[in-house]
């Protein structure tokens, strides 16, 4: 939790520092161009998932060769992808301004941002896979520390190059290159004894396996993350001050998110763990226990962001439109953490047991149904935006638990180990 903390700092942080020294077209701009990065970058955050799923495994199977081999296969596909993106940036750049119809001054700074921030890609998606190790090993202090350096140094030199020097939505975009550059090189550190390749560094069958858990779930992450960029582009719909005022409210969504993750990461770990053993007790426990955890969680943020989401949006921004613009709709937004535990949590247990084809079903069939339900209530403004936005994390949650009666009949009880365990693992 303490590292998903640190997670959510460099947004809030930015918007804070944007809302205090910038107007709704300093706040819409870092709200697209941070997308464009969140949907690119979360496109292949296969490599942190899949990562952490087939760590465990291999773990829970006992193969620590085969857990280090993970490890480097990651980082190499990481490392390369970066380059790949940083190549291909100039077509990229234009296609994600042209995906929000946004005003010409929102597109002209959030174009600021953008150019500085792909400098950082090798060291962001390459990072994916020092994350995802340390989550499958269960080194979490180690994981704490990565965590803090990354967004620790971001938020400082956002704030730095914001506030300080006035360099705008580019100085946000250039903090966080930095940030992820340094981060990369701790990381490395971090993981130095699993940077011995085993000699089946590159056999086909562990190849295979990986692609294709990655492919699902990369389909599934852009089904996610296109539902995240519809939900922005209607808010740009609707002028620069319900954009801003979404932006704002994101942010608290983002905070909730990604502490309550906490909980869906270390289901990923033990239901890893639990499906390389073939221990169906095991895979029970992690999925009660940490859910139980996760929904008193929720509970929390919600009451928290119902009693004090006023005074949170009047401390992040000072612009009174956006202000009212985000109080209007803040009932809706303080639902979200709750809502959207179920969902959470069963992300983190079918990415542990690497069930890529129900988590990319689910998250098409949501996404599809949450477009069509935001189209029919555009009439209702900002807020019925805001009605289809939860809608979508309850059907997210409906569409995946039909996928476990499958994956608990696929595990033998822990009273009988499996023989194959890797027929489990590659499911």
């Amino acid at each position: 939790m303490l590292s998903q903390a640190a997670s959510a700092l460099p947004g809030l942080v930015d918007t804070l520092a944007m809302g205090q020294v910038g107007d709704a077209v300093d706040l819409g701009a870092v709200a697209i161009a941070s997308m464009s990065f969140t949907f690119v970058y979360w496109a292949f955050g296969f490599l942190r998932m899949a990562t952490t799923a087939q760590t465990a495994q291999a773990r829970g199977a006992g193969e620590e060769a085969e857990s280090r081999a993970v490890l480097v296969r990651a980082l190499l596909v990481g490392a390369t992808l970066g380059i790949a993106l940083g190549l291909l940036f100039p077509v990229g750049k234009a296609l994600a301004l042209a995906a929000f119809q946004a005003e010409p001054a929102v597109e002209a700074a959030a174009a600021g941002y953008l150019d500085a921030r792909i400098l950082g890609a090798p060291a962001a998606l390459a990072g994916y896979a020092v994350n995802g190790w340390l989550l499958g090993t269960g080194r979490t202090r180690s994981l704490l520390l990565y965590q803090l350096v990354l967004n620790g140094l971001n938020a400082t030199l956002d704030a730095g190059f914001v506030v300080g020097l006035g360099w705008g939505p580019a100085g946000i975009g250039l903090g966080t290159a930095i940030a992820e550059w340094a981060a990369l090189a701790v990381g490395l550190v971090l993981v130095r004894r699993g940077l011995v390749a085993p000699a089946a560094l590159w056999q086909p069958e562990r190849l295979a396996a990986m692609f294709r858990a990655n492919r699902d779930i990369m389909v599934r992450t852009l089904a996610l993350l296109g539902s995240f960029a519809w939900f922005l582009d209607t808010g740009a719909r609707h002028g620069a001050t319900a954009l801003a005022a979404n932006q704002v409210l994101l942010q608290l969504v983002a905070v909730s998110a990604f502490l309550l993750d906490a909980f869906a990461f270390v289901a990923e770990k033990e239901v890893g763990e639990a499906v390389g053993a073939a221990d169906r007790a095991r895979l029970r426990r992690a999925m009660v226990v940490t859910s139980q955890l996760a929904v008193v969680g929720g509970l929390l943020f919600s009451i928290a962001y119902g009693l004090g989401g006023p005074y949170l949006v009047d401390a992040m921004v000072r612009d009174e439109g956006v202000r009212r613009a985000a109080r209007e709709v803040l009932p809706w937004c303080a639902m979200v953490p709750l809502l959207g535990v179920p969902a959470f949590q069963l992300d983190g247990v079918f990415l542990g047991a690497t069930r890529g084809r129900v988590l990319r079903n689910a998250a098409v069939v949501s996404a599809g149904l949450y477009v069509a339900l935001d189209l029919a209530l555009r009439p209702w403004g900002n807020p019925g935006a805001w009605s289809a936005f939860l809608a979508m994390y309850v059907v997210r949650a409906a569409t995946l638990s039909v996928g476990l009666p499958g994956l608990l009949a696929s595990l033998h009880s822990s009273a009988q180990p499996s023989s194959e365990p890797h027929k489990h693992r590659s499911t």
